[in-house]
């Protein structure tokens, strides 16, 4: 036993967990050391508290759900996939439903099942555990990883250092960057951190009025205006959710990665929502008229009412200064292809996205450039990898930024313990 050889993982979150235990061999002495008094903070937050693990749309089309880094993230697809996950947990006692979306959840509904798979398997693996310890700095001898030292003083010698701290988004979980911090004192280049999966921002007032109500099923459709003045168009459809002062909920965070690479492009970002995307707006038209007809007495503020929920119902007579207690017989032509336009094409603008500490994931990271894409190994200093949030790749809600996360830190265990064995 005394002459295993140390592979250390910093960070006990999903990515550094599962590298933990893929680094296990007769070889290796796994050490994972963790900076809260628990592991698994970030991921019993995932998926509403009940973890939406992984997707099971089919693993050759995943990059297509990535923003950056999908083609990056291919060998490591391979090496552990979405059927792996599934077949992990499985295998632990976790069974998964399918939900919509092709979403994919304990069936428990609790991400504290999923988390207990993992302390379970790294007791048994009698992997050591390091908590409440926080990384200060690599050592480094002939551009090799030698060993780190922690807050405490304590040095641990190690034959690869496995980096799993995550990003910036969810601070109070403890992703603070410092990772990032260190990878790049180590020399590597981090690319622009900034949020991803987080709500947006509109100049519009009136939204105030509508924070807290939910739409189903609309269609967002997206421009921007680049360095030639040109728009660049996305249509996307989903749920969302009207905040305080912008949007959030899937539709919406599902789009603001986008929109962040558009903002450091554009000084404007136009949005438009169609609310009936199934219907056209001369059907809707018709459909209008047709009530009208057969409730001539009612005022316009109760029609609506019956079409949409009544917050918007007043917000779209409010901003169009209709008065809400017309009777609906006495509705002019133009008042109601104003309502119809509302409907089919809200026009909005988006000023920033929200802050990164209200992100569910960061953009932006450890060049990818400098890294293995199959082996999750630096490019630069021998014996170090790379996990997780850290690499400079993220992805679409659903499933797939925790996939990415199993999937590099499964990489970067197997590949550190092969190299030393």
């Amino acid at each position: 036993m005394s002459d295993k050889k140390n592979i250390i993982v910093i960070g006990g979150g999903p990515a550094g967990m599962i590298a933990a235990i893929s680094a296990c061999s007769d070889n290796t002495k796994v050490i994972l050391v963790e900076k809260n008094y628990s592991l698994g903070k970030k991921l019993m937050l995932t998926g509403g508290g009940r973890c939406n693990f992984t997707n099971i749309t089919n693993i050759d089309q995943y990059q297509e759900h990535f923003f950056h880094g999908g083609k990056f993230l291919r060998d490591a697809f391979k090496e552990f996939s979405n059927k792996d996950t599934i077949e992990f947990f499985n295998k632990n006692g976790v069974n998964s439903k399918i939900e919509e979306n092709n979403c994919v959840f304990p069936s428990t509904g609790h991400a504290e099942s999923i988390l207990e798979v993992f302390k379970k398997i790294i007791k048994q693996n009698k992997i050591k555990l390091l908590l409440n310890h926080q990384l200060d700095k690599v050592i480094v001898e002939n551009n090799t990883v030698a060993g780190v030292r922690l807050d405490n003083n304590q040095t641990l010698k190690c034959s690869s250092l496995i980096l799993a701290t995550g990003g910036l988004s969810y601070p109070q979980t403890g992703s603070t960057g410092e990772g990032l911090k260190i990878a790049k004192r180590l020399g590597h280049k981090i690319n622009n951190l900034a949020p991803g999966l987080v709500g947006f921002i509109l100049s519009q007032k009136y939204i105030h009025e509508l924070k807290g109500l939910s739409i189903e099923n609309a269609v967002f459709t997206i421009k921007s205006n680049n360095k030639d003045n040109k728009k660049k168009i996305k249509t996307k459809k989903g749920d969302f959710l009207f905040t305080d002062n912008g949007l959030s909920g899937p539709l919406a965070l599902s789009v603001s990665s986008l929109i962040n690479s558009w903002l450091a492009k554009s000084k404007k970002i136009h949005l438009e929502i169609d609310f009936f995307p199934k219907t056209s707006k001369e059907i809707l038209v018709k459909d209008l008229k047709k009530a009208i007809n057969l409730y001539p007495k009612k005022t316009i503020n109760n029609l609506l009412r019956n079409i949409v929920a009544r917050r918007l119902a007043e917000v779209i007579i409010s901003i169009n200064n209709i008065n809400p207690n017309k009777k609906v017989s006495y509705t002019t032509k133009t008042e109601l292809i104003v309502i119809t336009d509302f409907l089919k094409n809200m026009q909005l603008d988006i000023i920033s996205n929200g802050p990164i500490e209200k992100a569910m994931i960061t953009q932006g990271g450890v060049s990818l450039k400098e890294v293995y894409p199959k082996t999750m190994e630096s490019r630069i200093l021998k014996g170090l990898y790379f996990a997780g949030e850290m690499l400079d790749v993220d992805g679409d809600c659903g499933g797939f930024n925790l996939q990415s996360a199993f999937s590099t830190g499964y990489s970067a265990g197997k590949y550190a313990a092969l190299n030393i064995a």
